[in-house]
């Protein structure tokens, strides 16, 4: 006769690992034991990421526990599965998905105090390949940290250079193409030199942050920060910090940054703010605004500083996540969570002028523009539904909205083709990729070169003639297509490939990508 016992968890813990297992596991001591090392004591980060729920939540791959027990493929994170007990696991993991109990004010020396540049670079005086440099394209491949530098004629791999942990938000270029800023969820700005092919150092600018932007005339870094709630401004030459601005409200409420971003014609940076509904725009210029911004206030510091980057603040109707910009820099486009609808907002006067209708949480970050019929149109793919809205940018009206296999979250285009290629990145269809005729607003084609794999984010080469898409899978590939065609020219084995960005077109501000 066989008797089945029913017994809790607390009781398979003891009879699984002894008394020892029925006390509640410390998991501050666990983790000063076992994680502090790699990770500092802050849980801030050292040699290893940050471990904070706002980085973790980022963090591809599979549950915490897992990582923990296992280890991490292709970092250098080992596993505890034989050194810790299931309940000690566990309890490590939902303590460090809790906020830290302190956060320090990462100030101008916190950050001078991370600065490494190395002591092995040595700048080129011209590239050290034959390739054309402007047609260098960086492939960001979060599969195992690093970053490949592609010629854009041959796609030859002219280097493969490690990056700091989980790379977010899209590099940055120098003005002239030669030096690429890369940023990773835990703050760190990475310089590379493109001519040499060489790191040149990184600092930490935030302990957790969203993106980075660079000046017109490439003198300055800007680092949007979640944590702490600033926007970190580094001289782009040699990463020191220059100044770093909270980010308070009128009514004094901080807010954490989504987003920064360059608006070359207007020589400033302009914030998408979090948590508070206004937008912000700030000033490289060399002689800075007077009228309507507010100018640094602070008596350290050299005055060439403290009076540079003032800030012009414009109320908004609601908190805008995400923004667009015209060509000319002169209307930002805000989408809301709160809302059913987009804000058209004169920068110029700093106001709104118009609200476009887009249901279904549109990625206006993604969007693109074109000619079509003597005005111009503006699509932008949406993250709730599988739809992709046409807009018209004189009048902001809906010119059309096209129903696509799936939400989708990178569009991608050049000025020399005739179309326009949207992913399918979420839900069943994510192994599909529509190529859409600017002028007809249909999908022509729908390329699936690899069923049930992710199909993502589409970068052109600075002629036009090649459409690199990304096969988004730790076993994945850059395929390159023929533009014109639409036919697969080679595959380029990656891991885990994400985005991809061209110098030239990253630095003309091509209308077929985005800014």
């Amino acid at each position: 006769m066989i008797r089945h016992i029913v017994f809790n968890s607390a009781l398979a813990a003891a009879l699984l690992w002894g008394p020892a297992a029925q006390a509640e596991p410390d998991a501050k001591a666990l983790y000063r034991a076992h994680c502090a090392e790699c990770h500092a004591e802050t849980r801030l980060g050292g040699t290893g990421p940050a471990l904070i729920p706002q980085t973790l939540r980022r963090m591809y791959g599979p549950a915490l526990t897992e990582v923990i027990a296992h280890g991490r493929v292709a970092t250098q994170m080992p596993g505890f599965a034989e050194v810790l007990s299931p309940p000690e696991i566990a309890a490590l993991a939902a303590w460090l998905e809790t906020p830290p109990e302190h956060v320090p004010a990462w100030d101008e020396a916190a950050i001078a105090a991370t600065l490494a540049l190395r002591e092995d670079y040595t700048p080129a005086e011209a590239p050290v390949f034959d390739a054309d440099p402007l047609n260098i394209t960086l492939v960001v491949e979060i599969g195992d940290h690093h970053v490949s530098v592609l010629d854009g004629d041959t796609f030859a791999v002219l280097d493969r250079f490690e990056t700091p942990f989980a790379v977010h938000g899209g590099p940055k270029f120098s003005p002239d193409g030669r030096f690429v800023y890369i940023m990773s969820r835990d703050g760190w700005v990475q310089k590379y030199d493109i001519w040499s092919l060489s790191e040149v150092g990184r600092v930490r600018a935030g302990l957790n942050s969203r993106n980075i932007a660079i000046s017109r005339d490439g003198k300055w870094l800007a680092v949007a920060n979640y944590l702490p709630m600033t926007l970190s401004i580094l001289d782009a030459a040699t990463l020191a910090p220059q100044k770093t601005i909270a980010i308070k409200g009128r009514d004094g409420t901080p807010s954490r940054v989504s987003a920064v971003y360059q608006a070359p014609p207007r020589d400033s940076f302009v914030l998408a703010l979090k948590d508070i509904p206004e937008v912000w725009e700030i000033s490289t210029a060399e002689n800075p605004p007077h009228t309507g911004w507010v100018h640094d206030t602070r008596v350290e510091g050299p005055p060439e500083i403290t009076r540079r980057f003032p800030v012009r603040k414009m109320k908004v109707d609601h908190i805008l996540d995400d923004f667009f910009f015209d060509q000319s820099y002169e209307h930002v486009i805000g989408a809301s969570r709160a809302t059913e609808t987009a804000q058209v907002i004169d920068l110029t006067y700093g106001h709104k002028v118009a609200e476009i209708d887009l249901p279904g949480m549109p990625h206006l970050g993604s969007g693109i523009t074109w000619e079509r019929g003597g005005t111009r149109i503006m699509a932008t793919p949406h993250l709730k539904e599988g739809v992709i809205s046409f807009i018209d940018m004189t009048t902001w009206q809906t010119v059309k909205r096209l129903e696509t296999l799936g939400p989708g979250f990178f569009m991608r285009s050049h000025e020399t083709s005739p179309y326009v290629w949207a992913d399918v990145f979420f839900g069943p269809n994510r192994d599909a990729m529509h190529v859409i005729d600017k002028q007809s607003l249909e999908i022509v084609r729908t390329l699936r070169p690899v069923p049930g794999a992710t199909l993502a984010h589409v970068e052109f080469t600075r002629d036009g003639r090649y459409a690199l898409v990304s096969l988004w899978e730790d076993d994945g590939a850059v395929i390159v297509y023929d533009a014109a065609t639409l036919e697969e020219v080679t595959r380029l084995p990656m891991r885990k490939p994400s985005g991809k960005y061209n110098v030239y077109n990253k630095i003309t501000f091509a209308e077929g990508t985005s800014h």
